[in-house]
């Protein structure tokens, strides 16, 4: 067979085998070209969220395509991107005012570091520093790996990175280290905005803090005049077990980045929000203070009308009701490891589910990962490790018996990779 030119992420391929073809995906399943079907107990990186081809979102797809395709959005407007910004502020934290559209959740969160910069700068204000929180990730473009955590995935990027200024994590004991570090941030004067994935951090562990961590750094943050920019690509459309981890909090942050989930995973397809005080600070006479950020695909109208038809499920289907049932799934099968010496720190936040596997090695380039994937995959599960990581965050029409089949493999696959790695 002739090697494949394509060069997939996150691979390295002198280590990988050949990447099978997925032939077809339904509901919570992917099929591949041999016949094999797998739980996407990831939702396939964490985007699909009411299931692989949801027939509404679907229909809405090839309904846009006889009248649409792509719209230069920097000169005309359409129903699709109409439609849904009114329909994102209605979902979103009451005063959000303005949608900005990109392409992808690293774009949403460079629009809104820019957006968040910008607003500064054009009042003349002297504020150029961004706060993040420690073991961040928020995307591979210069200005999200800048704002992430330093380390194998933007080592060899360095030079290129700007600073940030870093808020060690609200581990449990250690929460007010985190809000008094941020105060004394604050203080300086130069802080712009913090930037922050709210109540769970994803690629950097699944690290889970609590809503009163948030909702103090948002009070902070409001008493020095810092704008604070909630990136919600990964916990925005139920994932933490609320529609936008912010409303657990009461938090209304100044800058919203969405994308993953706002199609139902369907297409890519991003928005950053603001208030209108950002809106406002770059709206003037002088086109020198326009917000000078685009892609080609800005609103693509097709995919813009699979996310009308997303907010609509969320309307129609009892989407609130699976999420407190998936949620409930997870702690009950996590009880059976919690005081179980193969896994440490077993915790949950909503339907993401997580715990380490007790190795002696951990981290992301973790050795047991590979052979954990590999593994799962055997046993008909797609789930990829953080390493020592192992986590669980399935779309909400995963049934009881696809999660008690994850779990099981799960205590399967443990205890023979830790038998290897003893021996």
């Amino acid at each position: 067979m002739t090697p494949s030119p394509v060069w997939h992420p996150f691979t390295q391929h002198r280590l990988e085998a050949p990447m099978k073809r997925i032939v077809a995906t339904e509901g919570a399943y992917l099929f591949d070209e041999d016949g094999n079907r797998f739980f996407d107990a990831i939702s396939s990186w964490w985007v699909i969220t009411h299931g692989h081809r949801h027939p509404h979102i679907m229909a809405a797809i090839r309904e846009a395509t006889g009248a649409y395709d792509q719209i230069i959005f920097a000169e005309f407007t359409h129903e699709p991107a109409e439609t849904l910004a009114g329909d994102l502020l209605e979902f979103t934290p009451t005063g959000l005012q303005h949608v900005f559209y990109s392409d992808s959740g690293s774009t949403a969160v460079e629009v809104a570091i820019k957006m968040a910069l910008g607003t500064f700068y054009n009042r003349s204000v002297a504020r150029d520093r961004i706060v993040v929180m420690q073991h961040g990730y928020h995307g591979d473009t210069i200005g999200t790996m800048s704002a992430g955590e330093r380390g194998v995935f933007n080592t060899p990027f360095e030079p290129l990175l700007f600073g940030v200024d870093r808020l060690p994590f609200p581990a449990p004991g250690h929460e007010q280290e985190t809000l008094d570090a941020f105060e004394a941030i604050c203080r300086a004067g130069r802080a712009a905005a913090i930037l922050i994935e709210p109540l769970a951090l994803g690629a950097g562990g699944m690290k889970f803090y609590g809503r009163a961590v948030l909702c103090a750094l948002k009070e902070i943050a409001s008493h020095h005049g810092c704008l604070f920019i909630a990136d919600e690509v990964m916990t925005g459309w139920g994932r933490t077990g609320s529609c936008f981890a912010c409303e657990q909090a009461g938090v209304t942050p100044d800058i919203l980045c969405t994308s993953k989930g706002l199609t139902g995973g369907a297409l890519p397809l991003a928005a950053t929000l603001c208030t209108a005080e950002i809106f406002e600070a770059h709206l003037s006479c002088d086109r020198r203070k326009t917000f000078f950020h685009s892609s080609s695909f800005t609103a693509n109208a097709i995919a813009c009308s699979a996310a009308v038809a997303n907010l609509q499920i969320w309307r129609d289907e009892p989407v609130k009701k699976r999420l407190g049932e998936l949620a409930s799934l997870h702690a009950k099968h996590l009880r059976q490891f919690e005081n179980d010496e193969r896994f440490a720190n077993v915790r949950q936040c909503g339907t993401i589910a997580a715990l380490d596997l007790a190795v002696p090695s951990g981290g992301y380039l973790a050795e047991v990962g590979p052979r954990l994937r590999r593994l799962f995959r055997e046993r008909g599960l797609l789930l990829r490790p953080l390493g020592n990581v192992i986590y669980l965050m399935p779309p909400y029409c995963a049934s009881p018996f696809d999660i008690a089949t994850a779990y099981g493999a799960i205590d399967e696959v443990a205890s023979i990779v830790l038998k290897e790695t003893a021996s």
